[in-house]
Protein backbone atom coordinates (compact mmCIF):
# COMPACT_ATOMS: atom_id res chain seq x y z
CA UNK A 1 0.00 0.00 0.00
CA UNK A 2 1.30 3.47 -0.88
CA UNK A 3 1.31 6.01 1.85
CA UNK A 4 0.58 9.50 1.88
CA UNK A 5 3.78 11.47 1.57
CA UNK A 6 4.31 15.26 2.68
CA UNK A 7 7.26 17.74 1.08
CA UNK A 8 8.98 19.94 3.13
CA UNK A 9 12.03 22.45 2.71
CA UNK A 10 14.52 24.85 3.32
CA UNK A 11 16.97 27.03 1.99
CA UNK A 12 20.37 26.84 3.91
CA UNK A 13 23.01 29.98 4.02
CA UNK A 14 26.22 27.72 3.95
CA UNK A 15 28.50 25.67 1.71
CA UNK A 16 27.37 22.44 0.11
CA UNK A 17 30.23 20.43 1.92
CA UNK A 18 28.62 22.30 5.53
CA UNK A 19 24.95 21.00 4.89
CA UNK A 20 25.81 17.65 3.87
CA UNK A 21 27.94 17.06 6.97
CA UNK A 22 25.37 18.42 9.08
CA UNK A 23 23.06 16.38 7.98
CA UNK A 24 24.43 13.00 8.37
CA UNK A 25 27.23 13.50 10.80
CA UNK A 26 25.83 12.35 14.42
CA UNK A 27 27.63 14.35 16.58
CA UNK A 28 25.98 17.39 14.53
CA UNK A 29 22.92 15.51 14.15
CA UNK A 30 22.95 15.68 18.20
CA UNK A 31 22.35 19.76 17.63
CA UNK A 32 19.89 20.17 15.62
CA UNK A 33 17.18 17.09 15.51
CA UNK A 34 14.62 18.06 17.58
CA UNK A 35 11.13 19.48 16.88
CA UNK A 36 10.92 21.56 20.10
CA UNK A 37 13.33 23.62 22.38
CA UNK A 38 11.58 21.08 25.14
CA UNK A 39 13.35 18.06 23.14
CA UNK A 40 16.53 16.55 22.13
CA UNK A 41 18.78 14.27 20.71
CA UNK A 42 21.13 13.00 23.38
CA UNK A 43 22.76 10.25 20.92
CA UNK A 44 23.24 9.80 17.52
CA UNK A 45 25.22 6.79 15.63
CA UNK A 46 24.80 6.09 12.08
CA UNK A 47 26.48 4.45 9.39
CA UNK A 48 26.47 6.59 6.36
CA UNK A 49 26.56 3.92 3.97
CA UNK A 50 23.85 2.17 1.56
CA UNK A 51 22.63 -0.75 3.49
CA UNK A 52 23.83 1.25 6.85
CA UNK A 53 21.53 1.82 9.75
CA UNK A 54 20.71 5.38 11.95
CA UNK A 55 19.84 5.37 15.23
CA UNK A 56 18.93 8.75 17.02
CA UNK A 57 17.63 8.82 20.33
CA UNK A 58 14.72 11.63 20.20
CA UNK A 59 13.96 12.61 24.16
CA UNK A 60 12.19 14.53 26.33
CA UNK A 61 14.64 17.27 28.19
CA UNK A 62 12.63 16.47 31.43
CA UNK A 63 13.77 12.82 30.90
CA UNK A 64 9.59 12.05 30.86
CA UNK A 65 9.57 9.85 27.34
CA UNK A 66 12.32 9.27 24.76
CA UNK A 67 11.96 6.54 21.88
CA UNK A 68 14.50 6.18 19.00
CA UNK A 69 14.00 7.13 15.43
CA UNK A 70 15.95 4.16 13.51
CA UNK A 71 16.15 3.01 10.36
CA UNK A 72 18.57 2.38 7.24
CA UNK A 73 20.03 4.61 4.20
CA UNK A 74 19.14 2.68 0.78
CA UNK A 75 20.57 5.26 -1.41
CA UNK A 76 23.29 7.91 -0.42
CA UNK A 77 24.36 10.12 -4.15
CA UNK A 78 27.02 12.26 -2.43
CA UNK A 79 25.93 16.32 -2.01
CA UNK A 80 22.62 15.44 -4.20
CA UNK A 81 20.04 12.92 -2.03
CA UNK A 82 19.94 10.75 0.49
CA UNK A 83 16.82 7.84 0.70
CA UNK A 84 15.87 6.00 4.14
CA UNK A 85 13.67 3.86 5.15
CA UNK A 86 12.47 3.88 8.17
CA UNK A 87 12.14 0.61 10.47
CA UNK A 88 8.12 0.92 10.49
CA UNK A 89 8.87 0.73 6.18
CA UNK A 90 8.09 4.77 6.15
CA UNK A 91 10.68 6.16 3.07
CA UNK A 92 12.01 9.66 3.22
CA UNK A 93 13.86 11.36 0.22
CA UNK A 94 16.21 14.03 1.10
CA UNK A 95 17.63 15.91 -1.73
CA UNK A 96 19.94 19.03 -1.77
CA UNK A 97 20.27 21.47 -4.35
CA UNK A 98 23.36 23.83 -4.66
CA UNK A 99 22.23 27.90 -5.41
CA UNK A 100 24.94 30.41 -5.58
CA UNK A 101 26.01 30.38 -2.09
CA UNK A 102 22.51 28.25 -0.07
CA UNK A 103 21.23 24.82 -0.08
CA UNK A 104 17.95 24.15 -1.17
CA UNK A 105 17.16 20.88 1.00
CA UNK A 106 13.80 19.07 0.18
CA UNK A 107 12.66 16.88 2.43
CA UNK A 108 9.41 14.40 1.51
CA UNK A 109 8.52 12.04 3.82
CA UNK A 110 5.37 9.27 3.81
CA UNK A 111 3.37 9.61 7.05
CA UNK A 112 2.56 7.44 9.50
CA UNK A 113 -1.25 6.80 11.21
CA UNK A 114 -0.65 7.72 14.84
CA UNK A 115 -0.71 11.81 14.24
CA UNK A 116 -2.83 13.88 11.51
CA UNK A 117 -1.16 14.91 8.55
CA UNK A 118 -0.85 18.80 9.77
CA UNK A 119 0.95 17.84 12.98
CA UNK A 120 3.38 15.44 11.01
CA UNK A 121 4.26 18.75 8.92
CA UNK A 122 4.98 20.90 11.55
CA UNK A 123 7.10 18.65 13.69
CA UNK A 124 9.66 17.27 10.84
CA UNK A 125 9.54 21.18 9.50
CA UNK A 126 10.39 22.32 12.82
CA UNK A 127 13.54 19.65 12.96
CA UNK A 128 13.86 21.22 9.32
CA UNK A 129 14.37 24.73 10.65
CA UNK A 130 16.62 23.67 13.61
CA UNK A 131 18.82 22.64 10.94
CA UNK A 132 18.98 25.55 9.30
CA UNK A 133 19.38 27.29 12.34
CA UNK A 134 22.23 25.43 13.18
CA UNK A 135 24.25 24.92 10.13
CA UNK A 136 23.84 28.57 9.45
CA UNK A 137 25.76 28.98 12.74
CA UNK A 138 28.85 26.77 12.04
Amino acid sequence: MQRKSVIIQTTVKAPMKTVWKGWLDPKHVEQWNAASDDWHTPKAISDVREGGRFVYTMAAKDESVSFDFTGSFIEIIDYEKIVTQLDDHRMVWVMFENKDDEVIVVQTFEIEDENTEELQRQGWQAILNNFKKYIETL
